[in-house]
């Protein structure tokens, strides 16, 4: 069989004639890079092998120390010998003039090799396969230094600052204080108080370390805390200046005193007081209570006190002016404020010549000056006057009523002001003039001082029962007395026996009182005159009424070592008891102000009494 003679295009014959020599090419060109790739990896794995336990070429320390080609056990040998900085870095630690030098070592700064070394090693061999063909081939061209593994223990570092803080630095805050000891002021100084701010330089110390400073200078952070108070020493001063001495109290005239408050008493009274300021610091003050000086000068006022005294007068009845019989008197008391004042400039003076404080006085006037007169008292006649009568009193008794009526005579009672008897009488007793005669005290009759000063009760009570004044204090005697009942009778009588017993009266209208008292012996007569202003006032009496009677019982011998055996005296006399009842209405114009006001006296029987001698068989009391 033939072949057929087949004819084709001209291109077709083109193409099909180049086909061969690109096919060829291109499988040149696969077959050169599979064995440039191929060659490549012979050359990596045959690198890689070579160090396979080794350290690539190129990689170093920052310490400058060239790693290349040891083994693990070679580069920690190595970095053993190199790495000294834990030895010869230093740090100083200052504060002001002081300092404190240690090594990195000391404060816990240690390198760890075997983690340099593991970090170095584990360059170029930590991705993927180009990676670390890439990085092979950067270490070997520029290097590679490997920042070291080092390790700081703070605790080290924190404890050696502890100790310098507590040792050399830190130190509480004190504030100045102000003690008084055996009466002298003590004013220890106050101090700052430091601390030291273990922290804040640990922080600083950290920074150091971490970029590997060799010598470094680290300033301690303290921190210093100001003293609330921080001198006393002018506190002080006023303290030892007020206990230098004693401060004197004396009197001008020089009547009584001086009066010495002692070191150990102006001690007591000193305060001391802590002051807080605006910028919250303190201070103290010193002062001075003056408590102690007021009581004590309250205390001795009452001594150094003059009571005033009234003028005393008379009323003329011709010229119907007040004639004086005895000037006004200006008292004077002790003003302890003023006092007190000056005591506490003179605790606090340096010169012992000022500590002398002069007791300040002030005059306290008379309430009725002799200057008065008739008008300005509303004194312009005689309201009323009333008499009793002491016939047989013995000469004692006649003495002790003249003595007791001259304290009464010429006195003057405000209006709306109660009259006491036992106030214008003072002192009964013997220094006064008064002598001993029979009195009553209980159901007795005795000898004491003073007997008849109650008939000039019983005359003051008259008169002002009929001068229609009302009658504010009124104690009838124990028994009924004969000296009293002349002219009245019973029940206008009245006893007093200071300070228990008083016969008190007001004067209740808007004038002045005036009293004046005359005795006339030969008549054994007592009067009593009040002048004023008349009110119109008329008094109506009723009674007496007598009811109740009891006869008196019998008599009684009482033992008197003046008498000898046989002797007999009779001291009183029997008299029945009874109830008496007396009333009085006052009128003022025509109308009643007082309307049977009642006066009633409870007597009680009473016994003939004698004294006798001891061993009498009488004695029964």
């Amino acid at each position: 069989m033939s072949t057929p003679n087949v004819s084709y295009p001209r291109q077709y014959r083109y193409a099909t004639h180049q086909r061969p020599w690109f096919l060829r090419l291109t499988l040149l060109t696969i077959t050169g890079v599979l064995l440039l790739g191929f060659t490549l990896m012979i050359i990596v794995t045959g690198y890689e092998y070579l160090h396979q336990s080794e350290i690539y070429p190129g990689v170093s320390t920052v310490f400058g120390v060239d790693l290349t080609g040891m083994s693990r056990q070679q580069a920690i040998a190595a970095l053993r010998e190199r790495f000294t900085y834990g030895a010869d870095a230093t740090f100083t630690f200052r504060y002001g003039d002081q300092t404190w030098t240690y090594t990195a070592e000391e404060l816990g700064v240690a390198l760890d090799i075997e983690a340099t070394v593991d970090a170095a090693y584990e360059v170029g061999r930590g991705g993927s396969t180009l990676d670390n063909v890439l990085e092979q081939i950067d270490i070997r061209m520029n290097g590679y230094p490997v920042q070291p593994v080092v390790t700081y223990n703070q605790s080290y570092a924190h404890q050696i600052l502890y100790d310098i803080a507590n040792i050399y630095i830190n130190r509480p805050v004190v504030d100045s204080t102000l003690t008084i000891r055996d009466n002298v002021a003590l004013a220890p100084p106050s101090q700052i108080g430091r601390n030291v701010d273990i922290d804040a330089t640990l922080s600083v110390l950290r920074s150091e370390i971490l970029r590997f400073s060799t010598h470094s200078d680290i300033n301690l952070t303290v921190n210093e805390t100001p003293p609330t108070v921080w001198e006393t020493d002018a506190a002080a001063e006023q303290v030892n200046l007020a206990l230098s001495a004693p401060v004197e109290f004396y009197m001008m005239t020089g009547e009584k005193g001086p009066w010495v408050a002692q070191i150990d008493s102006l001690a007591e009274m000193l305060v001391i007081d802590q002051v807080t300021h605006d910028d919250g610091t303190a201070s103290y003050t010193v002062s001075i209570s003056l408590d102690q000086p007021r009581d004590f000068l309250n205390g001795i006022a009452p001594d150094l006190t003059t009571t005033p005294q009234n003028a005393r007068f008379v009323f003329n009845d011709s010229t119907r002016e007040l004639e004086v019989i005895q000037a006004s008197i200006t008292g004077r008391a002790l003003d302890v404020e003023a006092t007190v004042a000056q005591f506490a400039d003179a605790i606090f003076a340096p010169d012992p010549a000022d500590r002398r404080v002069a007791l300040v006085f002030y005059d306290v006037p008379a309430a009725i000056s002799d200057t008065a007169t008739a008008a300005e008292l509303g004194i312009t006649e005689k309201v009323i006057e009333k008499t009793t009568y002491f016939y047989g009193s013995t000469a004692s008794r006649r003495t002790n009523v003249e003595v007791a009526t001259s304290n009464f005579h010429g006195i003057v009672i405000p209006p709306n002001s109660v009259f006491s008897f036992n106030e214008w009488l003072g002192d009964v007793s013997l220094e006064t003039g008064y002598e001993e005669a029979l009195i009553i005290v209980g159901n007795q009759t005795i000898t004491g001082v003073g007997g008849g000063v109650c008939q000039v009760a019983t005359t003051a009570f008259q008169t002002a029962f009929y001068g229609g004044y009302p009658i504010v204090e009124r104690v009838p005697h124990a028994y009924r007395v004969g000296y009293y009942e002349e002219g009245e009778g019973p029940g206008l009588d009245a006893t007093v026996y200071s300070p228990i017993v008083d016969f008190r009266f007001m004067n209740d209208t808007p004038y002045y009182l005036l009293i004046e008292t005359y005795l006339n012996p030969a008549g054994n007569a007592l009067t009593w005159k009040f002048y004023s202003t008349s009110m119109n006032r008329r008094v109506v009496k009723e009674g007496p009424v007598v009811k109740n009677v009891t006869p008196a019982p019998s008599p009684i011998y009482r033992a008197n070592s003046d008498l000898a055996l046989g002797q007999i005296r009779q001291i009183d006399y029997a008299i029945s008891g009874s109830d008496v009842y007396v009333w009085r209405t006052v009128y003022q114009d025509d109308q009643i102000i007082i309307d049977k006001e009642e006066f009633h006296s409870h007597y009680v029987p009473w016994a003939d009494q004698y004294e006798v001698g001891p061993g009498d068989s009488r004695i029964n009391n």
